[in-house]
């Protein structure tokens, strides 16, 4: 028996060993063990960048397990440099990033590109944010009617900034070209950083961004006179800027900013990341941050999410074959 028992204690013993000895690896291994990378495809300083780096620090307080969430911006070719980078990273959980509409359904439409919105998890949408004309407050134009009749009377001497070739900017400028009959020049940056830098100093003389970025710049002291929104009603971020629709141009574009990774990711490690962003958007101090900063959320799970991708790739491919915008 006294054989029996110390060969049990020794056995014991070793099994309490090998669990404290096995204990701090498998907390090593949790995810996140490492710093998760988040980028952004347009420049420091625009719309995207801000939610960004304010969904960063609430993401990290969801994740546990002391995350860190840096933001990394990859600007340039109107987001398909990010879009590519993000799409071809390892999907481990440890890259994640912003996927903008419509530059990420567009681009691949209108050339070959290495990535597609299938190429992605979607995690789920954030904001969704109208487009809006923009001018500089000494600019005498006071509306889109004064716009039209100017840039009537002065054929593409009407210049507008954008984010981009195919970015929706881009196509509400195009769109408004159409229904009123005018032609404008554009001027393509790489991030609405830049539009609004390029308005401030005169250099343009139309800001096609979104509202939200627009009201930030406007706040951060920029005199700027905003035209219309582009949204069906007035949104509640300006009650006071008119539609373009109230103003005889039938023109309704927005941005959607939702977070996707790269496709394949653990089963466990989506739905913790789903499950953050869910619990992030949230987040009351989040909420109230991002309506400091002219950010107009819309969550969207990544069913819905997916579903209203698939449904604007749809709407942007019938647009191609009647208004190709890639030589416009």
């Amino acid at each position: 028996m006294s054989n029996l028992s110390a060969t049990c204690r020794r056995l014991l013993t070793t099994g309490v060993l090998l669990a404290a000895t096995l204990a701090p690896q498998w907390v090593q291994a949790a995810y996140p063990e490492q710093p998760i990378k988040m980028i952004v495809a347009y420049s420091a300083g625009g719309g995207t960048d801000l939610v960004a780096r304010l969904l960063a620090q609430t993401l990290q307080k969801y994740l546990g397990s002391n995350a860190a969430v840096v933001v990394v911006n990859r600007p340039g070719a109107g987001g398909a440099i990010g879009f590519a980078e993000l799409a071809s990273a390892r999907p481990d959980g440890y890259t994640i990033g912003f996927i903008n509409t419509p530059n990420v359904l567009t681009i691949p439409i209108e050339r070959k590109s290495s990535f597609h919105w299938q190429n992605f998890d979607v995690l789920g949408n954030i904001v969704d944010d109208p487009g809006n004309f923009s001018v500089h407050a000494d600019t005498p134009i006071k509306n889109l009617g004064e716009l039209v009749a100017y840039a009537k009377a002065n054929p593409e001497k009407v210049t507008y900034g954008s984010t981009g070739i195919g970015s929706d900017d881009h196509l509400a400028a195009l769109m408004v070209e159409r229904a009123a009959g005018v032609k404008l020049t554009h001027v393509p940056f790489k991030g609405s950083a830049e539009v609004h830098n390029a308005i401030a100093s005169k250099q343009i003389v139309v800001a096609a961004m979104n509202i939200g970025e627009a009201l930030q710049y406007q706040k951060g002291g920029t005199p700027l006179r905003h035209l219309g929104q582009m949204s069906e009603k007035r949104s509640t971020l300006a009650p006071q800027v008119p539609t373009f629709k109230e103003q005889g141009i039938n023109v309704i574009m927005a941005s959607l900013r939702g977070l996707a990774a790269p496709k394949g990711l653990p089963t466990p490690v989506r739905e913790q990341l789903v499950q953050a962003v869910q619990k992030a958007v949230a987040d009351p101090e989040f909420q109230s941050k991002a309506a400091l900063a002219f950010a107009p959320l819309r969550y969207l799970e990544p069913v819905s999410y997916a579903a209203e991708l698939k449904e604007s790739e749809d709407g942007f491919k019938a647009l191609w074959q009647v208004m190709p915008w890639a030589d416009k």
